[in-house]
Formats: structure tokens, C-alpha cells, sequence
């Protein structure tokens, strides 16, 4: 299941995304469509956690479409880690539920290609108020 993803537009001074010795290195991602977040908040704080875990899916959609600009054309790519960031009050513990949506996105596209290891961090603000940020580590084999 193939859905060619625009790269989203760095919102400051940055790349979207770095391709470096075979390891593509992508930029923190937030749950942006055409330039403007789907939702914004904390998590368990005014954001639903079945919300966060869908703009998690979104947000890892958009770092593996920066992920696949920055690859050479016809590589193959595999996510070796992959951290989500998660914007919640101290008392929210369900990270790795909320994760799980980054996850699922990969894998759908991917297959276990999309199965990384994986960091789930509670944070107290993301940038522009996302709920939840994104980052990749690919490994990319060429032909």
C-alpha cells in the first residue's frame, strides 16, 4: 500500500531530511496536511488519545514521504528507529498506545521493513502546539 506523500515544508531554518553514508536522518514531523496541523493540544489534557494515535500515524507518514525525497530514486528503505515525541501532562502514561500509531503507519507501508526500534518520550510542548513529533532513522539499499 503505496500513498506518495508531498514532503512537508520545514517550518524554520532546516531540511526535512539528510541522506548521509546509506542513513537517512529525518526531521522531527508533526501531524501537518498542506502545511497546517490536523490538531493541536496535549495529550490527555484537551487531546484524546485516539486522536494523538492517528496524528502520530500522520506525523510518521510525513517523516517517511522526507524520508524517501532525500533516498535516491528506486532504493529501498528500511526504519532502523524511530522516536515519538508526545506532548502530555505528567500524569499521562499511555505513550507507547499513542506510538503505536506511528507504528501501524510504518508497517502499512512498509511491512516489517516499517518495524523499527522505538523511543515513545512524554514532553511538556511541541513545536506550534503539535500534539505529537516524529523522527526517522533509515537504513537505504540501493540496486
Amino acid at each position: 500500500m503505496s500513498t506518495e506523500r508531498a514532503v512537508p515544508v520545514p517550518q524554520g531554518e532546516y531540511v526535512p531530511a539528510v541522506l548521509h553514508d546509506g542513513v537517512v536522518y529525518t526531521a522531527g514531523m508533526t501531524p501537518r496536511r498542506a502545511g497546517a496541523l490536523t490538531c493541536t493540544g496535549r495529550v490527555g489534557d484537551g487531546v484524546d488519545p485516539a486522536a494523538a494515535r492517528a496524528a502520530a500515524g500522520l506525523a510518521a507518514a510525513n517523516a517517511l514521504a522526507a524520508a524517501r525525497a532525500a533516498a535516491p530514486d528506486g532504493a529501498v528503505l528500511r526504519c532502523v528507529k524511530m522516536t515519538v515525541f508526545v506532548a502530555c501532562p505528567p500524569e499521562f502514561t499511555a505513550l507507547s498506545a499513542v506510538a503505536d500509531g506511528a507504528s501501524a503507519a510504518l508497517i502499512a507501508e512498509l511491512g516489517d521493513r516499517g518495524r523499527p526500534a522505538r523511543s515513545a518520550i512524554g514532553v511538556s510542548a511541541l513545536p506550534s502546539g503539535a500534539p505529537v513529533e516524529v523522527e526517522l532513522v533509515c537504513g537505504v539499499q540501493t540496486a
